[in-house]
């Protein structure tokens, strides 16, 4: 039985000073997640505003055409599109440049993206076009510069939560969406402004992505890996909260600097060197490659996006009647977001692990979807003569389940793993590789999504619930667990031999055994005061009460 008191654990792999868990790190952890709410606004107001009747008639489109739906999903798709493209571009500019400059970059296209769709209140669809193309570039962009920046720069027990610090801003930017398209509904007047006041708002997550990506502090593991060490030292010493002559930085710092120079003498430091070493000297990359690029692509092809984009068109289909009414149940799907995200944060991404919320997840999606498409089938509520009845309510309770399970680990959890499994070196080349794919099947559903609905009806519940069902065995055999590891021991995760679900025991058993040793190591050099910095760290985890697996609460 989980006990209350060990919710809070954190799992390390060596003894940790509490200054590590300080403010500073949390703290950038929400300055960087500003470049999310940029993203999760996008989703939430984006399908309404666009199918909003005023919109339409703004730009001569005439409602319930094909002309008007291919209209609509081209303005959609286009941002995903450019989203793509700019996850791959934004690797160069941030090898040469730095994480934060990059950053920097992308926040101030973004803003010029959104002031751009302005301009199409003169009835012109250019504009609109164009900032969703600028838009998207930042938003790809951010998919991959700031889970690489938040996973160089936090703590290896918390590293889960001050990643997932990403999902936080997605569904903060979802929620206000969602809800600025209800209250517009509910109290503007007809006219423009019904969405002329939703495409603004955009300026606001923009302008807070461009002044926060000033105020945060580059990355360490980058600075090391371009010499810059002094300037790396007093980064990683203010994030820490502590000296640099602590002997936890000391161990930190050295380990960093040492896996970087190693790993730099290795792979080179070129722009193209780690495509080298993941596609032609070291396979091994390459396997991991596709396992991470699997796991950002699967969540997309169990009804996230289809339901975030389309979600008044699906509401309506298990039964929700009216405008108001769909526009409502797609605001409490945000807020369910919204809670479980907090919830995956605090007492799952670090406490319960990656690996098991991601099976447990994937099983509870696919039976909320076996139920709904087999509901649809039986009693579909939008055929005359039929009615919603208790079937209906349970449907529509099952989907506000399915949308919790998912968010408590499919959401935010793959960008999590896949940021965290891949060396200095490549990281921000094979994150970059991994950004965009993840955009490849929300371009695909947002394209399809609205013919799938209409000619497989409840198929297309059964073809998600199908997808979940697959990522169990996927995650089972291929994912190991990464909770509370650091960076630079990830590669022992995927020694030849060991399979996913042993490996992670495996590299915490022999931490442990390595910090034992090295506390006999110290305790037999006591009279040798000359080695004593070098190994104060340990020393000082000696005076903790210390457990197989370093269990903090």
């Amino acid at each position: 039985m989980l006990k209350l008191k060990n919710i809070f654990a954190k799992t390390e792999d060596r003894p940790t000073p509490p200054e590590v868990y300080n403010w500073r790190i949390y703290g950038t952890a929400l300055v960087a997640s500003t470049a999310s709410v940029l993203i999760g606004y996008d989703t939430g107001f984006v399908g309404a505003c666009f199918t909003n009747e005023h919109f339409l008639a703004n730009f001569g489109l005439t409602p319930n055409t094909t002309h008007t739906d291919d209209t609509v999903s081209n303005l959609i798709s286009c941002f995903h599109a450019a989203a793509f493209f700019g996850a791959l571009l934004s690797y160069p500019l941030a090898h040469y440049y730095g994480r934060k400059v990059a950053l920097i970059v992308a926040a101030g296209i973004a803003t010029i993206g959104a002031a751009v769709m302005l301009g199409g209140v003169a009835g012109h669809l250019a504009p609109i076009y164009l900032g969703r193309v600028f838009t998207g570039l930042t938003v790809g962009a951010a998919t991959n510069l700031t889970v690489v920046y938040l996973s160089e720069v936090s703590p290896a027990p918390i590293r889960g939560q001050i990643i997932a610090a990403f999902e936080i801003g997605w569904r903060v930017g979802d929620l206000v969406g969602f809800w600025i398209n209800y209250g517009i509904s509910q109290h503007v007047p007809p006219g423009n402004k019904q969405w002329i006041i939703p495409v603004g708002v955009q300026l606001i997550p923009a302008g807070l992505f461009f002044v926060g990506s000033f105020v945060m502090l580059e990355s360490p593991r980058w600075l090391f890996q371009v010499n810059r060490h002094e300037e790396a030292i007093r980064n990683l010493c203010f994030l820490r909260n502590l000296p640099s002559d602590n002997g936890y930085m000391v161990w930190e710092i050295n380990t960093i600097r040492d896996s970087v120079e190693a790993q730099s003498a290795q792979i080179g430091p070129g722009l193209l060197d780690p495509a080298k070493e993941v596609f032609v000297r070291n396979r091994k990359y390459a396997r991991r490659l596709v396992i991470s690029a699997c796991m950002l692509v699967i969540p997309n092809f169990m009804g996230i996006q289809s339901i975030n984009y389309y979600s008044p068109k699906i509401f309506a289909n298990i039964g929700v009647k009216g405008t108001n009414a769909t526009l409502f149940s797609s605001g409490m799907f945000g807020v369910v977001k919204f809670i479980c995200t907090f919830i995956y944060i605090l007492f799952i991404v670090d406490n319960f692990g990656r690996r098991k919320a991601f099976m447990i997840s994937a099983s509870a999606c696919s039976l909320c979807f076996w139920y709904l498409g087999a509901y649809l089938k039986i009693n579909d509520p939008t055929k005359p003569g039929n009615v919603a009845g208790p079937g209906g309510t349970a449907a529509i309770a099952f989907m506000f389940m399915w949308t919790a399970s998912f968010i408590l680990a499919w959401s935010g959890g793959p960008f999590v793993w896949s940021s965290e499994v891949f060396e200095q070196n490549i990281r921000t080349f094979v994150q970059a590789i991994n950004a965009a794919m993840s955009w490849v099947p929300i371009f695909i559903m947002t394209r399809l999504t609205s013919t799938m609905i209409d000619k497989m009806q409840y198929g297309i519940f059964f073809f998600f619930a199908a997808v979940a069902a697959l990522a169990v065995p996927f995650v089972f055999f291929l994912v190991p667990e990464t909770k509370g590891i650091a960076l630079e021991d990830m590669d022992h995760l995927f020694t030849k031999g060991v399979p996913a679900y042993r490996a992670h025991q495996r590299v915490m058993q022999k931490a442990s055994q390595t910090v034992l040793e090295e506390q006999s190591s110290v305790r037999s050099m006591d009279n040798d005061p000359s080695k004593k910095p070098e190994t104060n760290y340990i020393e000082n985890a000696a005076i903790q009460e210390i457990q197989p697996v370093f269990s903090r609460v």
